[in-house]
């Protein structure tokens, strides 16, 4: 009998982005580029459910989720710790699979491993990511977690930060159980910037997709593309992250 049944990729989005409002509709190759998360991500092999918020601006996401038939669950839209854990409840879901609606080159292998990996582990206690010892490009980021891991956050976190960015209460171990592994890639490739939050960012991944087809990519191949054309990577270093 497997340890755990019924994981689930759960991706948080909203339209009221404040460095690029609506961000994820923009459209590349005449579709939103959202959707090019969502196919990648569908090559992981498990379900995926939109957390959105109850703003009306964000019926925008309710109508994608119907058109591509994604499962939407819509919450707080500040509290993304309680939107994460009332809609992980209300499917089921015993593992967690967090990530971001703003990365749409995301390397779906590197997560179908690492879920793998989490699965055979069978410990409750396991945060697994790519996040916290960064080697990857920022837009490849993931977080694995149980329910129990993340029932125990909601019930117990209190401050603004915990709350607002769904993981540092587990991540910060601050429930002292909590076991953490990181993914690290061999050679660190952390400066390349494929996440969405600016103009720069846009005008870079739509030539990466429109001119080099980089939807259709690899997460090696892309990071393989940016080495090979250094002028990409030049669009929009300078842009500092900034969390949404």
């Amino acid at each position: 009998m497997k340890f755990f049944k019924n994981p689930g990729i759960i991706v948080q989005a909203r339209m009221g982005s404040t460095r690029l409002p609506a961000k994820i509709m923009l459209p590349v190759n005449g579709n939103p580029i959202f959707q090019s998360g969502i196919n990648r991500l569908n090559q992981v092999g498990c379900p995926i459910y939109i957390a959105t918020t109850k703003q009306p601006s964000d019926n925008a996401i309710v109508d994608f989720s119907i058109r591509n038939n994604i499962h939407c669950y819509r919450g707080d839209e500040n509290n993304v710790l309680s939107r994460y854990y009332e809609c992980a409840n209300k499917y089921k879901l015993d593992v967690i699979i967090r990530v971001t609606s703003d990365c749409p080159l995301i390397d779906a292998m590197i997560i179908k491993e690492s879920l793998a990996k989490y699965l055979d582990k069978a410990n409750s206690n396991l945060y697994l990511s790519n996040t916290l010892t960064r080697t990857y490009p920022r837009g490849y980021d993931f977080e694995i977690f149980s329910f129990h891991l993340l029932e125990d956050a909601f019930l117990n976190a209190v401050s603004p930060a915990d709350i607002e960015h769904v993981t540092p209460y587990i991540n910060a171990n601050k429930s002292g159980k909590v076991h953490i592994e990181q993914l690290t890639r061999s050679k660190d490739a952390s400066k390349f910037r494929l996440t969405l939050d600016t103009s720069e960012d846009f005008v870079l991944l739509k030539r990466l997709v429109e001119q080099y087809g980089a939807d259709a990519l690899t997460g090696e191949e892309i990071i393989m593309l940016m080495q090979q054309y250094p002028d990409l990577g030049k669009i929009n270093e300078h842009v500092e992250q900034k969390n949404n």
